[in-house]
């Protein structure tokens, strides 16, 4: 897998859970502009490679839910530049992992300001086409997903890596699945907060109702652009009926 962070897009995937929903049972329009705020960030840190904070937010308008369950994606990319400051064009699309119906949520511009004076402010970045069959999620180390050592929690890096094998094995079968088993999961780095994580996931083997799927975790340093591998995973995902019993995968 590559140790080069993607040009152009950066893209943050989540999954509707119900901590995260509204009383209507869709995603609370809060949690939607922080995830949003979030890649928009991620987006301005690796395009300068400076620390931003958020100054604005033009309209936004929520066309569609983002339903209870379903696959949120976020897509972040600059789209212009001033001295000091970058507008990050985010998209928010829902997707039904069943039917695979995705609908735009909601697109809006968000305007970052860097904390300090950037050396050199980059024009905004080509678009460069993704490695078929790897999908690509990012996200950052907050302090609360940090252990008592002060780096990221190997539970929380887990369940990043484990989110990045749904979503996979979901895309690829159309299926209700869950985790059968994580046989292989070595982490070789510490991550520190306010790293950028970025984990890199691919179907590996299939069986009749079974999906392997490998991961590995990369740490990024915000200002420098340094990567890192910090630990892989397989994850043994398994299709399931109704009853949660296994069923076979579609030819």
């Amino acid at each position: 897998m590559s140790g080069t962070a993607a040009a152009g897009t950066t893209r943050l995937i989540d999954i509707v859970f119900p901590g995260a929903t509204n009383h209507h049972g869709t995603l609370f329009g809060g949690a939607g502009l922080a995830l949003m705020d979030r890649v928009a960030f991620i987006a301005a840190a690796r395009h300068a490679r400076a620390d931003f904070v958020t100054a604005s937010c033009e309209r936004i308008d929520f066309a569609a839910p983002a339903q209870l369950g379903d696959i949120v994606e976020l897509t972040g990319r600059v789209i212009r530049v001033g001295r000091r400051s970058v507008g990050v064009e985010v998209e928010m699309v829902a997707e039904a992992p069943l039917a695979a119906a995705r609908r735009r949520c909601t697109v809006g511009v968000f305007n970052m300001v860097a904390v300090e004076m950037p050396a050199a402010m980059p024009p905004p970045p080509a678009h460069t086409p993704e490695e078929p069959g790897v999908l690509r999620m990012a996200d950052l180390v907050m302090p609360g997903e940090t252990s008592h050592y002060g780096s990221l929690y190997g539970g929380s890096a887990l369940a990043f890596m484990a989110k990045a094998a749904f979503v996979v094995a979901t895309r690829h079968s159309r299926r209700a699945v869950v985790m059968a088993a994580a046989p292989a999961v070595e982490f070789a780095r510490e991550i520190r907060p306010g790293a950028i994580i970025e984990v890199e996931a691919r179907l590996a083997r299939e069986g009749r109702s079974s999906m392997t799927v490998e991961t590995e975790l990369w740490a990024e340093d915000l200002g420098t652009g340094e990567r890192h591998s910090c630990g892989t995973g397989a994850f043994v995902m398994v299709a399931v009926d109704e009853a949660h019993r296994p069923v076979a995968l579609a030819p």
